[in-house]
């Protein structure tokens, strides 16, 4: 099954001020969603941000919010992104059924998300390295359940490819200089 572009929305969980610094492999993880961002962003993929409680929990870290400025931003106390009504009213998600995923923790909002996105008739496909948790294990432990439960495991470079489908377009250069 090929992943679309004109059938797919991003959606970048929670990736706030005072819960990211705690994240296993920060840096890493800010590169590759920046990159995934960025990406998506050139090939047109409209992005849903959400933020978990933003009094306690601060506002999307710098970054990333200077990429998705613009973009529709939901609060919520729900861990679910499914939970919080808004989430699914936004336009990106109103014709698009494939959703690339991205943000933290995995084992709380992401694996909750995925799993209710399922339930909901979506296809959620978790960019593994554009996710963490405090804990390795416990990210190691979601990425298991998401699988099993049936959403699509993918890259944050194999997505973007994918996305790209052909060499040789401007497209394909921009997505071949962020991933470098």
């Amino acid at each position: 099954m090929r992943i679309e572009r004109e059938n797919s929305a991003g959606l970048v969980i929670d990736i706030q001020g005072k819960l990211f610094p705690h994240m296993d492999q920060k840096e890493t993880l800010l590169r590759k969603c920046t990159t995934l961002i960025e990406g998506l962003k050139v090939l047109g993929v409209p992005l849903v941000i959400t933020e978990q409680y933003p009094k306690g929990l601060g506002a999307t870290v710098e970054d990333i919010a200077k990429l998705v400025a613009g973009d529709p931003l939901v609060e919520k106390l729900t861990f679910s992104c499914c939970d919080e009504p808004a989430v699914l009213q936004t336009v990106p998600f109103q014709n698009r059924k494939t959703i690339l995923i991205c943000g933290i923790e995995a084992h709380v909002c992401v694996l909750q998300s995925v799993v209710d996105f399922l339930a909901a008739g979506y296809l959620p496909v978790v960019v593994e390295d554009c996710i963490s948790s405090r804990s390795p294990e416990d990210k190691r432990v979601a990425v298991e359940r998401m699988r099993s439960e049936g959403a699509i495991l993918t890259t944050c470079e194999s997505i973007l490819f994918e996305l790209a489908r052909v060499a040789g377009t401007e497209e394909f250069k921009a997505i071949s200089r962020l991933v470098k």
